[in-house]
């Protein structure tokens, strides 16, 4: 028995709390109900000691994509270190398909102690339940605990195109309308609803030609059977470096420092054109409290160190934290945003 049971078996109202000789029915069963109700405070007492002392097993970050995209990465960059913080292990579950779903799916469902959490790439949490009907509902099915990399979009144009600067492909796309086409991964894509974002800023008409996938558009891209796309670094820097795509601009406040020559998109003259992709964790709904805060403590710390610093900007991404209740304003802030540009550019899933 532990201290804390044996505490509630000594001071338990149950013990010492008896009906006076002579006393009604009803007064018996109302000293009942009310001893009831003391030990039921007694055992959540016990049951929050318990939740104090989490974690006592392994812990699962379920991701919501294959093993090397930039949601796994995200997903092993913070595992290593918080298994030393938890003192138990993180282990990494890739659960690709149906545009996050199926990771999405697992953790809603999961049991809500902590011991299973979801890895979750921005484009399946913001746009994918705005533009279908999925299983799960990206605010009242998910604790928000932290985000962990955030990694603006690039503009990048195949080196032919007569265009060194944004204002400069404006003008082409204006002098020359529909000539001008951009791959994205597929309909509804962070790709596809960031380019249609700028159609509407700038008010020109690039045509959308979308792909299964990153691979197939960056091929045809590099090809140069289309002119441009909008995507976050990771695939293009190689490319870049390499002269094969010219980037010209970064879709932030501020310039990428692995891109310190390419403008923001302010510089550029579009400070609404400020897009990022995000890759955050989340609990299932009904996570306690303490331990959300626990987690979301451990990787504040952790995200603040030179290392997960350095290995972020790598990536072309940024280490930047946001607690539970940044990260819920945030991504509700971002479904009311990319609600409104996918009514405006009549954007549907395939």
């Amino acid at each position: 028995m532990s201290s804390i049971q044996a505490f509630a078996a000594a001071r338990s109202p149950l013990s010492h709390t008896r009906a006076p000789r002579g006393a009604s029915a009803a007064r018996r069963r109302a000293l009942g109900a009310a001893a009831a109700l003391a030990v039921a405070g007694l055992a959540g007492t016990s049951a929050f000691a318990q939740d104090g002392a989490w974690p006592q097993r392994p812990v699962t970050l379920v991701v919501s994509a294959a093993a090397g995209g930039t949601t796994d990465l995200a997903a092993r960059m913070i595992s290593e270190p918080l298994a030393k913080a938890l003192g138990q292990p993180v282990v990494v579950d890739n659960r690709p398909g149906g545009s996050g779903g199926i990771a999405a799916q697992v953790v809603a469902r999961a049991k809500p102690d902590g011991y299973t959490l979801l890895v979750q790439y921005s484009g399946y949490q913001v746009i994918t339940p705005l533009l279908t009907k999925t299983a799960w509902d990206p605010v009242k099915d998910f604790a928000p605990v932290a985000n962990l990399l955030s990694a603006p979009q690039v503009l990048v144009v195949r080196p032919s195109l007569p265009v060194k600067s944004l204002k400069e492909l404006v003008a082409y796309a204006k002098a020359n309308p529909d000539k001008l086409n951009y791959a994205s991964s597929g309909n509804g894509s962070l790709q596809h609803v960031s380019t249609e974002l700028l159609n509407q800023m700038a008010g020109i008409r690039i045509t959308h030609v979308p792909y299964k996938g990153t691979g197939p558009a960056m091929t045809d891209l590099l090809g140069g059977s289309v002119d441009l796309t909008i995507t976050t670094p990771p695939p293009l820097m190689g490319h870049i470096q390499g002269g094969k795509l010219r980037p010209l601009v970064v879709t932030s406040k501020q310039r990428l420092p692995s891109l310190k020559d390419v403008p923001s998109a302010p510089e550029a003259g579009y400070p609404d054109l400020d897009v990022s992709s995000w890759f955050a964790m989340y609990a299932p709904a009904g996570t306690p409290r303490p331990i959300v805060d626990k987690l979301a403590g451990e990787i504040e710390r952790i995200m603040q160190t030179e290392a997960f610093r350095k290995k972020a900007e790598e990536l072309g991404a940024e280490a930047k934290f946001m607690g539970p209740k940044q990260l819920d304003a945030y991504q509700r802030g971002e479904l009311a945003r990319w609600a409104k540009v996918i009514k405006s550019a009549d954007i549907h899933a395939e």
